[in-house]
């Protein structure tokens, strides 16, 4: 009797671990989505300007969480590049995504069924993988599905308000709501500059290449798809040889 009593604590306790891992996720997830909503309002808007429906915009945040790939692939789009420009573009700028999810993965349980690991993938951006990469010990799927689904909710949310503010404005609003992107990329980039030399460093050189090739005759006719693709992997590479790790410099 009393090792049935004794299982059923257990278990009682077992699902209170998990219930409380999956509020704690949500309440570190909550300030991820509030940050979230303008960019992706942003996002919205950028997309209903450029000719997409606001379905199309909501439904491309849907089945994509993420900033500045979703942001660079959208502008491609809508200038008419070919598939394969969309496709690498969209590739280079995410990749670092997988490298995040490679790092997670070292700190869940290696028999979770793939269908979860493939969601949290999914989930996984630039502020979910720093706040889950902070925890001590394992972690559960419990507390990623908590981190993930009110940023997720967020981006949801703020492309749709955002779709639907430009639908409703006048065509000269529409375009003068255009500087927000502008302003949305320069707030995002000056804190990390301003945080390392690095990182502006490397902007600097990408604003340097494509300048290049909006200026220099024999550049000015490659496609956007290539410029950023070309001035992505020369800023990065060119940062890498300038600032090495200093790991790599033992």
């Amino acid at each position: 009797m009393s090792s049935i009593v004794e299982i059923d604590n257990n278990e009682n306790d077992s699902s209170k671990i998990l219930k409380s891992d999956f509020v704690k996720g949500l309440k570190l997830g909550l300030p991820i989505a509030l940050g979230y909503v303008p960019v992706s309002f942003t996002f919205g808007l950028l997309a209903v300007r450029g000719g997409m429906s606001v379905w199309l915009a909501v439904l491309i945040s849907l089945t994509n969480f993420t900033s500045a790939g979703q942001f660079a692939g959208t502008n491609l789009i809508i200038a008419g590049a070919p598939i394969y420009e969309i496709g690498l573009a969209t590739f280079i700028i995410n990749i670092r995504y997988t490298l995040m999810s490679l790092s997670l993965s070292q700190k869940i349980d290696s028999k979770m069924p793939i269908f979860h690991k493939l969601l949290w993938g999914f989930g996984v951006t630039d502020e979910t993988f720093s706040v889950a990469s902070m925890e001590d010990g394992r972690i559960s799927a419990k507390y990623l599905y908590g981190l993930i689904i009110l940023p997720y909710l967020g981006w949801f949310t703020g492309t749709l308000l955002g779709a639907l503010t430009c639908k409703a404005l006048s065509p000269m609003l529409q375009n003068a709501m255009g500087i927000a992107l502008y302003a949305m990329f320069i707030a995002l980039v000056i804190p990390s500059c301003r945080k390392s030399i690095a990182a502006a460093f490397v902007c600097g050189i990408a604003v340097l290449i494509s300048t290049g090739f909006k200026y220099v005759p024999f550049l000015s006719n490659i496609s956007s798809g290539w410029v950023i693709i070309i001035s992505a992997i020369a800023a990065c590479t060119i940062g890498a040889l300038v600032f090495p790790r200093k790991e790599d410099m033992l």
